[in-house]
């Protein structure tokens, strides 16, 4: 029965990885812009995220911040397919039969763990077309000649003069920000969310008139939007190395040397490039996703603890 409707879980996570990128992406452009241009000893340099957001409306409309888009739908799709997919999967498996309406962080931290290392393998080509594409708007100070036309086609570059294994620069940095990351964030969002309805439950015994689909959007948001935060918290500057190991192909691929290096030319908040738009995508985007997982979990009858 449960193999059966395995695949509802997966569908649900279809839904969220969709509401991250509508939601989440242009935050996304302004912290690869930061993290690749205020990382490097010369070249752009921006003030904060909003001079990197009003630079790329003043040069390149909206669209600049939807710069990548399309990779990233394609990678998100398939990552919150799997991500919470395998996470809801694994867990139930480790818990077997029993169900416990409180958190088990034995259960919570493996699942997510290896939900975040699988998809990393996922993430990471999707990711390195998703950057490559972002950091090569007007502010770039790559030749025009230069410039990838769509995802496709900087794929396609990327392979023609890197190799295939290109699409993998980073690999090891993504790795360990998923695996880490999402610990971080389903531990933060399971937690509190048993919080936010024991304390709902506690004040609205007795009133059954209350609008439970209003607090479940509620709740979700907050949960979702705390998880996000506790994610990019915990893993910022891994995401900071990767994007430098993805954007330049002479770059090393150890991350800790990169963060090293970063730490010499930038200090320390060089190693959190971008942690502004990264904090305020991160509640949104993540409130988003939780809530479209939740939502359409309902709706296909998936019951949770």
């Amino acid at each position: 029965m449960a193999e059966a409707s395995a695949y509802k879980d997966y569908l649900a996570g279809l839904a969220a990885g969709i509401a991250t990128v509508v939601v989440g992406h242009p935050f996304d452009t302004v912290k690869v812009k930061l993290q690749k241009h205020n990382t490097e000893a010369h070249g752009i340099k921006y003030k904060n995220a909003l001079h990197c957001t009003s630079r790329i409306l003043k040069n390149e409309g909206v669209k600049g911040l939807y710069r990548g888009a399309t990779s990233s739908f394609v990678g998100m799709a398939v990552e919150g397919t799997l991500y919470f997919g395998i996470y809801s999967q694994t867990k139930q498996s480790l818990q077997g039969e029993v169900r416990n309406s409180r958190p088990q962080i034995q259960v919570i931290i493996p699942a997510a763990a290896y939900a975040g290392a699988i998809i990393s393998f996922v993430l990471c080509p999707s990711e390195l077309v998703k950057c490559r594409m972002q950091v090569q708007g007007t502010d770039s100070l790559v030749s025009k000649y230069d410039r990838y036309s769509s995802p496709l086609d900087c794929a396609v570059k990327t392979v023609k003069t890197e190799g295939i294994k290109s699409l993998f620069r980073g690999g090891f940095a993504t790795f360990l920000r998923e695996s880490i990351g999402n610990s971080a964030f389903f531990c933060t969002y399971e937690y509190s969310r048993y919080y936010l309805r024991s304390q709902l439950n506690s004040i609205s015994s007795g009133h059954s008139d209350l609008p439970n689909a209003f607090s479940d959007i509620g709740i979700g948001i907050i949960s979702g939007g705390l998880g996000g935060v506790a994610f990019w918290s915990t893993v910022l500057p891994l995401d900071v190395a990767k994007t430098v190991i993805q954007t330049s192909s002479d770059a090393s691929r150890n991350p800790f040397q990169i963060l090293s290096s970063i730490y010499r030319i930038a200090g320390f908040r060089g190693c959190y490039a971008g942690l502004n738009p990264t904090l305020a995508r991160a509640f949104p985007a993540n409130a988003a996703a939780i809530v479209a997982w939740e939502f359409s979990a309902k709706m296909l009858g998936i019951k949770r603890d």
